[in-house]
């Protein structure tokens, strides 16, 4: 693979300049959104998309989420029925994804949608990406920016950790406050395709009760196993086991702890950093329980998918 110099890029108008430069050139930027860090390159360019699924060592049975400034530049590239008409409306911009059909016109790599006639779309919240979208002035193609099935990232350092060498830049705009990345909503009827930084609770006080997803990849973050550490991971532990390290969950002596008072909003945007962290001694991690409802739901999807089984 090409060895690159990956540069850090301050999150000011020079900063901003360069990056929506090297997209437009084809080349790999990180940047932040409020969910993690995304690593993106232009949703146009099969070349460009190629090199996000190389650099990541991601299979490219599995498709890219598509961010855009707005829901107006969305409709572009996908059909949106009544039903996500509503939910763009009440939640973008924010951390929600929505699957929808493609447009007939659409412009977009088939790389992007890994084939399917669906496409993931996103409008973020977070100023900086919000920046580099109009300045690049088209959709960005942006998975995760780490190596494929590893932690998440939700600082500049992360992205350095995984991806230094292999991408032309990061754009560093300090730590991710959501810390998880977007709920994936799509299908008729509607269905959670991934849990994540929007709780169901509110997805379905909008659209009504959501219908279970069928098997099959249809969206990001979908793989059994996935946003894995490299030491192996025990869940719903209530203390550590000799050797490992204990990542705790409301009042209790623990090595790390995701929210000391039970908060899940605390818990989502401390939880990657806190597996990095963690990850780094080389001991196995020891995971507390967390409460099955609002953004404890998808906590404990990115822990399952942590622990499973690893090829």
């Amino acid at each position: 693979m090409v060895q690159f110099t990956t540069h850090r890029l301050a999150p000011d108008a020079d900063g901003l300049d360069r990056a929506a430069t090297l997209l437009k050139e084809g080349a790999l930027v990180a940047f932040p959104t409020e969910t993690v860090y995304g690593l993106g390159g232009d949703a146009r360019d099969g070349t460009a998309v190629a090199g996000i699924y190389a650099a990541k060592g991601r299979p490219s049975f599995n498709p890219l989420i598509v961010h855009v400034p707005d829901l107006e530049t969305a409709q572009r590239y996908g059909r949106f029925d009544a039903a996500m008409l509503a939910l763009a409306q009440a939640f973008w911009p924010g951390p929600l994804t929505l699957v929808v059909p493609l447009s007939d016109a659409h412009g977009l790599s088939s790389l992007v949608t890994a084939g399917l006639d669906t496409v993931a779309l996103r409008v973020p919240a977070q100023p900086i990406v919000r920046a580099l979208l109009q300045q690049f002035g088209g959709p960005i193609a942006a998975p995760s920016a780490n190596p494929s099935g590893r932690i998440s990232p939700t600082t500049a350092d992360h992205v350095m950790a995984g991806l230094d060498g292999r991408i032309a830049a990061v754009l560093d705009g300090g730590p991710c406050p959501v810390g998880l990345e977007s709920t994936i909503v799509g299908g008729a009827p509607l269905a959670l395709l991934r849990p994540g930084g929007l709780a169901v609770e509110e997805i379905e006080a909008v659209a009504g009760p959501l219908a279970t997803a069928k098997g099959g990849i249809t969206a990001p973050g979908q793989l059994v196993s996935h946003y894995a550490p490299r030491a192996a991971l025990r869940l719903n532990a209530n203390h550590a086991h000799p050797g490992e390290q204990l990542l705790g969950f409301g009042p209790m002596q623990s090595d790390l702890n995701l929210s000391i008072s039970g908060d899940l909003v605390e818990a989502a945007a401390h939880l990657f950093d806190h597996l990095h962290r963690l990850d780094a001694s080389g001991r196995p991690i020891a995971v507390a329980p967390v409460p099955e409802i609002g953004l404890g739901r998808a906590i404990n999807d990115r822990l399952r998918r942590a622990a499973a089984p690893r090829d």
